[in-house]
Parts: C-alpha cells; sequence; structure tokens
C-alpha cells in the first residue's frame, strides 16, 4: 500500500504507462500524461510558493484541471482543501479563512468573484490566502493567475515530497447544516485506506471502466477518483448527472461500473428512454449518500441487468465505512458490513459506551483506520463527535442483524416526532418509492399542533403518470402503521439536492404551497 496521496500517480504511471486514465470533456489522458501535468503543475506551485503543509483550495467542476490539481498538491506535500462547487462566495470566504489556505484553484466562472478574498480583502478573516490561480480560456483577470502557464512552465519531472502517511492530507468541510461549515480533517493513510478497502469490497482491477458524475470534491467521489487512478481502471468523468448522459457514456464506454446516489438511479429509471440503451457491460453499480428505497433497487437490478450495491459513508470517515461486498449476499436495504480493519457498531442512544443488542436501534459509530483526526481548528466539536477510545458518532440511528449486516433507519437529526412516536423519513420514502407511479419522494416534517409534528410527502411522479394523494395514503396504509402514514401529500417537478443529488430535508418547505 503507498504512504501518500502524492505516490499514486508516479506508481501508477509506472504500472500502467499510456493505458487511458481518464475520459473527461471530450479529451483522454494517459496515466503518463496525469502524471506529467500534475508534475508540471507542483513545480509552478511551488515556484509562487506553495511549501509543503501549506492550504490549497480547490474550486470547480469535474474536470482535468481538478484532477491534476488535487495531486500536484498532494505531491508537494501540502493540503488538499476541495470544496463544494455549491458554495456561495461568502461560504468560500469562510472556508478559505476558516483553513487559512494559502492559494485557491478555480475555474474561471467559479474564481473570479473571489478576486477579494486575497490577503483577506474581502471580510477581514484569516488574511492568509496569497494567490488565486484560474483555468479557462483568456488571460486571467488582474489579480490572479494563469492556471495554463504555470503548467507550460513547470518541469514534467519532480520528486515528490516524503511527508510522513499520517501526516494531514485533506481538509473536506461538511455542509454546515448547524451553522457553519466543519473541516474534518484527513491524513494520507485515512484516505489511503478507505480507498484500498472499498476496491477490495467491490472487486476493482484494471479490468473496469468507471462512470460517475459524483463530484471530486465529496468524500465518496474522492473514493471512487482515488480508487479508478490507483487501480489502473479507466475514469469516465462527467461534470454533473443528466441521466441519458450518463446512459450514453456507459453505452459507448462499455462501463463495468457506474457510481452515484439514489436520486441518480431513480431519474435513470423514471427516463421514457431507459431501456434503449444498451447497458449490459455494467457488472455492478454502487449507491450511497442516503438510503435507497429496496423496490428501486430491484427494478434497476432487472432492468439494467447488474447487481446494484449499496454503501455507507461520510466526510468524517473520508469515503465509505461500510458496504456490501461484491461477492456476498445482497440483501436490499442493507448498507452491508464494515470495509477491512473497520469496527462498527450500534452504540445505546442514552449511553454510548453501550452497544445494544442485534436488532435493537441505536446509533452507528466507527472506529479505525479510516476516521479523520479531528475538525480543524475546532477541539470542542472534535470531543463531542469522537470518543476517547476512538469511537466515531455518525449521527445515523441504526440497527445490526444477527449475521452483521447494518441497516440505517435515518438520520438521528431527521427523525419526526409524531404524537411521541418516532417517525422516520427514509421508511416512508422506501414504501411510498414502491407505488408504480412514483419517480422520486422525499419526507419531511411539518408543525403540528395537537400532535407536535407531522410528516408530509413531497412526491414525483414519472412521466406521463397520474396519482392523486388518495391513491398515495392509500397505498402507505397498506404498508405502515396508522401513526406513520403521511398526513400530506404535495405533488413537485423536483425536490432540493446537494451537488450529489442528495434530497436536502432541511429544505422541503421551500416547496409548501
Amino acid at each position: 500500500m503507498l504512504e501518500t496521496l502524492g505516490e499514486v500517480l508516479p506508481a501508477s504511471a509506472r504500472q500502467y504507462g499510456d493505458k487511458t486514465a481518464l475520459v473527461v470533456g471530450g479529451r483522454r489522458f494517459s496515466f503518463n500524461e496525469l502524471n506529467a501535468l500534475s508534475n508540471q503543475l507542483a513545480n509552478g506551485l511551488r515556484d509562487i510558493g506553495v511549501e509543503a503543509g501549506d492550504r490549497v483550495t480547490l474550486y470547480a467542476l469535474n474536470s482535468w484541471e481538478w484532477i491534476v490539481s488535487y495531486y500536484a498538491i498532494h505531491k508537494l506535500g501540502a493540503v488538499a482543501n476541495p470544496i463544494n462547487v455549491m458554495l456561495t462566495p461568502e461560504e468560500v470566504g469562510f472556508v478559505v479563512g476558516d483553513c487559512g489556505a494559502k492559494v485557491l484553484i478555480a475555474s474561471r466562472e467559479k474564481g473570479e468573484p473571489l478576486l477579494g478574498l486575497k490577503d483577506g480583502g474581502a471580510t477581514g478573516e484569516g488574511g492568509s490566502l496569497r494567490e488565486i490561480v484560474l483555468f479557462g480560456d483568456g488571460a486571467p483577470p488582474a489579480g490572479a493567475k494563469s492556471f495554463g502557464e504555470l503548467v507550460a512552465a513547470g518541469s514534467p519531472d519532480m520528486q515528490v515530497a516524503p511527508v510522513p502517511t499520517d501526516s494531514l492530507s485533506t481538509i473536506c468541510y461538511t455542509s454546515g447544516t448547524t451553522g457553519h461549515p466543519k473541516g474534518a480533517m484527513h491524513s494520507h493513510r485515512n484516505v489511503i485506506v478507505n480507498t484500498a478497502m472499498t476496491a477490495v469490497m467491490h472487486m476493482r482491477t484494471s479490468e473496469d471502466t468507471v462512470v460517475t458524475a459524483l463530484p471530486c470534491p465529496h468524500v465518496y467521489g474522492n473514493v471512487v477518483m482515488n480508487a479508478s487512478l490507483l487501480y489502473g481502471m479507466t475514469l469516465v468523468l462527467l461534470p454533473s448527472f443528466d441521466a441519458a448522459e450518463v446512459m450514453a457514456a456507459i453505452e459507448e464506454h462499455r462501463a463495468t461500473l457506474f457510481e452515484g446516489v439514489p436520486t441518480m438511479f431513480m431519474y435513470m429509471l423514471a427516463h421514457p428512454e431507459f431501456d434503449r440503451f444498451d447497458l449490459s457491460s455494467l457488472t455492478r453499480c454502487t449507491v450511497g449518500g442516503q438510503t435507497m428505497p429496496a423496490a428501486k433497487m430491484e427494478e434497476f437490478e432487472r432492468r439494467a441487468g447488474c447487481p446494484l450495491i449499496e454503501l455507507w459513508g461520510m466526510t468524517e470517515i473520508a469515503g465509505p465505512g461500510t458496504t456490501t461486498p461484491m461477492y456476498g449476499e445482497n440483501r436490499h436495504g442493507s448498507i452491508g458490513i464494515e470495509l477491512p480493519h473497520v469496527e462498527c457498531r450500534i452504540a445505546d442512544i442514552e449511553d454510548a459506551s453501550k452497544t445494544v443488542p442485534a436488532g435493537e436501534v441505536g446509533e452507528l459509530m466507527v472506529r479505525g483506520p479510516i476516521v479523520m483526526q479531528g475538525y480543524y481548528g475546532n477541539e470542542k466539536a472534535t470531543r463531542e463527535t469522537i470518543e476517547p477510545d476512538g469511537w466515531l458518532h455518525s449521527g445515523d440511528l441504526a440497527h445490526r442483524d444477527e449475521d452483521g449486516y447494518f441497516w440505517v433507519v435515518d438520520r438521528r437529526k431527521d427523525m419526526i416526532l409524531t404524537a411521541g412516536f418516532n417517525v422516520y423519513p427514509a421508511e416512508l420514502e422506501r414504501v411510498i418509492a414502491m407505488h408504480p407511479a412514483v419517480a422520486l419522494v422525499a419526507v419531511g416534517p411539518q408543525p403540528d399542533e395537537m400532535k407536535g409534528e407531522i410528516a408530509k410527502a413531497y412526491v414525483v411522479l414519472k412521466q406521463d403518470a397520474t396519482a392523486d394523494e388518495e391513491s398515495i395514503v392509500a397505498h402507505c396504509r397498506e404498508h405502515l402503521a396508522a401513526y406513520k402514514v403521511p398526513r400530506t401529500i404535495q405533488f413537485v417537478d423536483d425536490v432540493p439536492k446537494t451537488s450529489t443529488g442528495k434530497i436536502m430535508r432541511r429544505e422541503l418547505r421551500t416547496l409548501d404551497a
């Protein structure tokens, strides 16, 4: 196993050479080309003052420039700070100031509004940002440096910085739903172990061609990228998700793997031309980010002709923590078992030191070499999240069956308390998704004077399908206890989602009619 992320491209270039490593934006790159380009950029970044330990923020859609930048940063022993492209300039300003970024690398459209951040000029926070590097067409605006010029001027030869495997490699910021986002600190070991063990569980090899639209800054998108380049696969990277474009890419490149979140698979299934695309090259697909209704998993497997493997992970563990093994029993609705070298258990909600019996709901906790070092500059939050003995609180409610498979019930924060009963949105979504007219569903709370909260379902129908509130409620009554049945159904064209396609339950109320 490699020691640092800076070694990934040099090692793969030696082994796979001129094989196609990346297909993106109509261009193909070999392992040798990506290695040379990242060397050139690393040398260019060194020339403008980037040293081992410096933080460098990455802010762009999926692109070859993003990947080259990521590995160039690590070759210098610097720390990557990959951020969500949906962040506003104000939010980017907070992140850059909080982690003390020295350089920001961005696409032109993302970076131009941030020029005022240099030297703390826009917010007065931090004052650490010295350079902004932009890629894209044309000369950069005043105050920014050209990505292309740095690459062109840099030598294609360099020695990877010899940093320790447990040194800081990456700071990934959480979504910040409860205030300012927190920066999860990952060592090189955290990321490499997660990447390697995920690859083992899914049987990833150099024979695979992977199609994905997961954003590279997202921890699972990052694992998909690292695994592809580390183990000699061909990565077909799409800048954003479009159901038809994904299926066309699978057909064109004879992909063996597609990786996404539940909404991606559900939109693919709802596409009127799904059966026109040739998906027969797929040997398995993976799904994570949120629980996926078993009925939709079964439908995808039946129509695509390949297994759909569910996984579970979080920012604080650098990617997945559990998954169904490729050659293991695929229990739909389960997030599988622990990755090798990782421990998971279900803790008592009131006393985390106690492990509850099989079948009982508690909080899913994780321990092992994938757990973050802590939150950057936030010891209080770190102590609240990681116990002294190394167990990390996930915030997810789950149970474990007698065979060791884990089953997520819901996010602890998303639970709806109605008249004293716990109602889990994921359970309602699973049932409603079984309705033949439903393409996508999200469930959130509504305040109620008598019951405190009630469940409301936001339903997207399949194209040309019809259904009314009564039919959805009747369907729910067949499968759910009376207190769980949603009291309100609203039909919508879409639901709020993150850049990865994950449903934002806390934003559902913005759709209220």
